[in-house]
C-alpha cells in the first residue's frame, strides 16, 4: 500500500523534475519509543532557540552599554552637549535604516544605562541577560543600585516579562522578601517563561539581527491565514479545509502551500497563497505552479481544475486576485498572462466569495483591537 501511495503522490513536471507531496506515515505505525524521541527533540530545539536569541540579546545590551559609555566619556571629558546625541542618532539611522534602536531617546537611555551600571562585568553577567525594555523599566523606576541588581537577578531567576517586573517593582517586592540574594547563578530559563516569550518577540533583538522585517512579514502572513481560513469556512458555501503549509517537493526545492481547501459544490481544490509586501509578478507564477501540482497529484479525474486565490497585503491595503484555469471568458489584466481575474464567472459567483467580499473582510483586520502597534 505504501508504494502505491508514493507512486500516486509523485510525478515529473514538464522540465523533468520530480514533483511530490510527501505524506507522513500514520502515528500508530511508529515504534514505541518514537513519542519519547520526538519530545526530547522538541525540548532540545526549543532550548537551542532560546540560547541563540538570548545570546543575541546579550550582545545587543552590551553594545548599548558600550555606546552609552562612549557618549558619557565624550560628554564628561570634552563637554559635548545634548545636540551630539541628535546628530549621532541621525547618522546611525542613516547607516542602519532597518534598526529602530538608535533614536535620540534610546541613545539617552544607553548613556543612562552606562552611568547607572558602572561595572561592565556586572552588566555582562547579569543585566545583559535581560531584554532591553526590562532594563529601561529598571532605569526609570529604580534609583538605588542595590535594588536594581536585586530586581535584575529576580527577573532572571523567575523569567519575568517587563510587565511583571514593573508590577513587582510597584508592589515593592524587595521590602517583602528581603534584598539579599545568595549564590546567584545564571541558569537557562524555562522555554515557557514570560521573559522567554517576550524576548522571542523583542523588536530590538530582531532589528539588531537584521531579521525584523522578515519576522513582521511572517506574523502578518500568519494572521492573514488565520483570518481567511475562519472566513472561508464560516461562509457555508462548500469550503472544506484540507491543510495549511502543505509540503511540496519540486526537484531539490521545498515549497509550502499556505492554505489548501476542497470545494464540495464546485468539486475542485482551492489553493490560497498569501504574501506580505509589494505585489510581484512572481507571486502569480508560484501560485500557478502550486495549482498545477495539486491538479497532477490530488485531483480526481471527475474533479474540475484547481482554483487559486492570491492575497497580497501591503501596509493597510489587501489585494485579492483569483487565478482560474479553464475559464476563458472573464479575463483580468493582460500582463498577468490572463491567469488572474478580479471578477468571477457567473457560474462561480454563488459558490465563491467575491474579490470585494474578501478584501472587505480582511480589511477589518487593520482596525481590530488586537492588531499589533
Amino acid at each position: 500500500m505504501g508504494s502505491k501511495k508514493d507512486k500516486r503522490r509523485q510525478r515529473h513536471d514538464r522540465a523533468g523534475k520530480d514533483v511530490a507531496m510527501p505524506v507522513p506515515a500514520p502515528g500508530n505505525q511508529m515504534p514505541d519509543d518514537y513519542v519519547l524521541l520526538l519530545e526530547n527533540l522538541k525540548t532540545r530545539i526549543q532550548q537551542e532557540r532560546l540560547k541563540a536569541v538570548f545570546s543575541a540579546n546579550a550582545a545587543l545590551v552590551l553594545m548599548y552599554w558600550d555606546i552609552g559609555a562612549l557618549i558619557l566619556e565624550k560628554q564628561q571629558a570634552r563637554g559635548w552637549g545634548a545636540k551630539i546625541i541628535d546628530r549621532l542618532s541621525h547618522d546611525l539611522k542613516k547607516a542602519f535604516p532597518q534598526m529602530s534602536g538608535f533614536s535620540p531617546r534610546n541613545l539617552k537611555y544607553m548613556r543612562k544605562f552606562a552611568e547607572s551600571w558602572t561595572d561592565r562585568k556586572i552588566v555582562q553577567r547579569t543585566v545583559a541577560q535581560i531584554p532591553w525594555r526590562s532594563n529601561i523599566a529598571m532605569l526609570d523606576k529604580l534609583q538605588d543600585p542595590e535594588q536594581r541588581l536585586w530586581y535584575a537577578r529576580k527577573t532572571i531567576e523567575n523569567g519575568w516579562s517587563r510587565d511583571i517586573l514593573v508590577s513587582q517593582i510597584n508592589s515593592r517586592l524587595h521590602e517583602r522578601m528581603g534584598k539579599t540574594t545568595n549564590n546567584f547563578e545564571t541558569a537557562m530559563l524555562p522555554t515557557d517563561s514570560d521573559m522567554a516569550d517576550q524576548i522571542f518577540k523583542d523588536p530590538y533583538v530582531f532589528d539588531f539581527l537584521g531579521t525584523d522585517e522578515l519576522r513582521r512579514e511572517s506574523e502578518l502572513e500568519q494572521k492573514l491565514m488565520d483570518h481567511l481560513e475562519k472566513f472561508l469556512l464560516e461562509l457555508g458555501q462548500g469550503f472544506a479545509f484540507v491543510g495549511r503549509q502543505v509540503h511540496l517537493e519540486v526537484g531539490e526545492d521545498d515549497f509550502y502551500i499556505d492554505l489548501l481547501f476542497y470545494h464540495l459544490k464546485l468539486r475542485c481544490y482551492v489553493v490560497v497563497e498569501l504574501k506580505a509586501g509589494k505585489f510581484q509578478a512572481g507571486f502569480v507564477s508560484q501560485l500557478n505552479m502550486y495549482m498545477n501540482i495539486v491538479d497532477d497529484l490530488l485531483r480526481h479525474p471527475d474533479d474540475k481544475k484547481t482554483i487559486g486565490l492570491l492575497l497580497v497585503k501591503e501596509k493597510s491595503q489587501t489585494l485579492a486576485k483569483y487565478a482560474l484555469q479553464g475559464y476563458t471568458n472573464p479575463i483580468g489584466v493582460a500582463k498577468w498572462e490572463k491567469q488572474i481575474t478580479d471578477s468571477l464567472p457567473e457560474e462561480l459567483k454563488s459558490s465563491l466569495p467575491t474579490i470585494e467580499e474578501i478584501e472587505q473582510e480582511l480589511g477589518r483586520q487593520d482596525h481590530s483591537p488586537d492588531q499589533d502597534q
